[in-house]
């Protein structure tokens, strides 16, 4: 079995495995900073109430982050491409050829990544969803719960939207002399890429 680990025709497999820990480590650095990946990804997705309709809609697009259902596939692509090569060496002493077993591997992968993520999105809480559009929470009040917001960092914050659902946000303070710590009443002011910018609320009993 060590053999189809090492072999050149489970390259695909293993480089999947690799930037499926690439992203892990990235995403960790990106909470540090005002640039995940995972926020860059969910920017590219419409904001919708309920998800996206078609083959992205049974993968459960707009319901689950963008970012789990990537590494939900490419590990569902990479151990499903690995047994497919283990039994091909198990029938016939061979390997299928890269190309060939990574066909049935991304069908595979699909399929569990939308298993998956299904159940994944009946866990994610509906009142923490991206329910209305970010644009929307302009205005609106929060706390920061986790980091030290300051030009060039980002921290998270939570902030309810106009039908009381909660979200979570990444912001960044509006004033370069400003800093947010951990429990800092804030009023999002403007979408700026990824974040938002913000600035101390002066109404913190209306939060």
């Amino acid at each position: 079995m060590s053999s189809v680990f090492t072999a050149g025709q489970t390259w695909p497999f293993g480089a999947a495995l690799l930037l499926m820990l690439f992203l892990c480590v990235l995403e960790g650095v990106g909470l540090l900073v005002a640039h995940g990946p995972s926020q860059w990804l969910e920017s590219l997705i419409p904001d919708t109430p309920d998800g996206v309709d078609g083959p992205l809609g049974w993968l459960h697009l707009g319901k689950v982050p963008v970012m789990v259902l990537l590494i939900l596939f490419l590990i569902g692509f990479a151990l499903s491409g690995y047994l497919i090569q283990a039994i091909a060496m198990s029938l016939s002493s061979h390997m299928l050829p890269a190309w060939l077993a990574s066909i049935p591997a991304a069908l595979a992968g699909l399929s569990i990544t939308s298993a998956l993520g299904g159940l994944i999105g009946r866990i994610i809480p509906r009142d923490e969803s991206s329910a209305i559009s970010e644009q929307q929470l302009v205005g609106r009040a929060g706390v920061v719960v986790r980091g030290i917001a300051r030009t060039g960092f980002a921290a998270e914050a939570k902030v309810r939207d106009t039908r009381g659902g909660t979200h979570y946000v990444m912001v960044v303070p509006d004033l370069p002399e400003q800093v947010f710590e951990e429990g800092a009443n804030v009023l999002l002011v403007r979408k700026d890429g990824v974040s938002f910018r913000c600035i101390l609320n002066p109404h913190p009993e209306q939060l």
